[in-house]
């Protein structure tokens, strides 16, 4: 049992899970830290108000913290843009570069006369309305 269980700990899909969660959370701490540092600032420069976490309202004796809520949603989204800008859109584009055919399971084709795309089971195209062999 304790040779199963280094062999699951040593696994590369645990190994790489476990590194992702320690950058990730490195990651939302420099950039919660940005935010707070910089970008709250400048909201405060503009609007007047540098934290949030003080704007409230009561409701029959409820006190509602949407501050506090602004402040996490403004963060939420500095990291989102942030993780989108810096990992999702450079992988999507060396993903792009390194794939030099089509997808296999395509539902369309090209017209042989426009080269639009058509469905493959299409008899003529709706571009051209030239004809078309079936697949």
């Amino acid at each position: 049992m304790l040779t199963e269980f280094r062999q699951f700990l040593l696994r590369g899909n645990v190994v790489d899970l476990a590194v992702g969660v320690v950058i990730g959370a490195a990651f939302g701490a420099v950039v919660t830290s940005m935010v707070e540092d910089i970008i709250t600032p400048i909201v405060a420069a503009i609007f007047g108000q540098p934290d949030f976490s003080d704007l409230t309202f009561t409701v029959n004796g409820s006190v509602f913290r949407y501050g506090s809520f602004l402040n996490s949603l403004i963060a939420f989204l500095t990291i989102a843009t942030a993780v989108f800008w810096l990992v999702v859109l450079p992988m999507n584009r060396l993903i792009s570069r390194f794939r030099s055919e089509p997808p296999a399971d395509s539902p369309t084709r090209p017209c042989p006369e426009c080269l639009s795309d058509v469905p493959k089971e299409a008899h003529r195209c709706a571009f051209c309305t030239s004809p078309l062999q079936t697949v």
